[in-house]
């Protein structure tokens, strides 16, 4: 998956450019769909920013062996990202979460 793939499914589902990140939270990986988007006047990134950070993101979901279970996700859920509340997507790292998921 590319970022542009990434910002595709995010388009095809909300109709915006939401923003994504990644989060730790008790020893599970999340992808969080937030409620900023690109086209928001007050979006602390510009368009370029925006798509390479989405490349960033998509680098991790293909690392982890984990787009079809995004996608899947993203096609069922009902849920939509509005202020304060996140849309949050656990990922699955299976055996190899040890590898990316450390104490700190």
């Amino acid at each position: 998956m590319t970022g542009e793939e990434l910002h595709q499914l995010l388009l095809g589902k909300w109709g915006r450019s939401f923003d994504v990140q990644l989060r730790r939270a008790q020893n599970k990986m999340f992808l969080q769909i937030m409620w900023k988007y690109l086209e928001q006047a007050s979006f602390p990134m510009n368009e370029s920013e925006y798509l390479a950070h989405l490349d960033q993101i998509a680098s991790y979901l293909t690392a982890w062996d984990s787009i079809a279970q995004v996608q899947s996700f993203v096609a069922q859920t009902r849920e939509r990202p509005r202020l304060g509340k996140a849309v949050s997507i656990p990922i699955d790292l299976g055996e190899r979460a040890s590898e990316w998921i450390l104490e700190f």
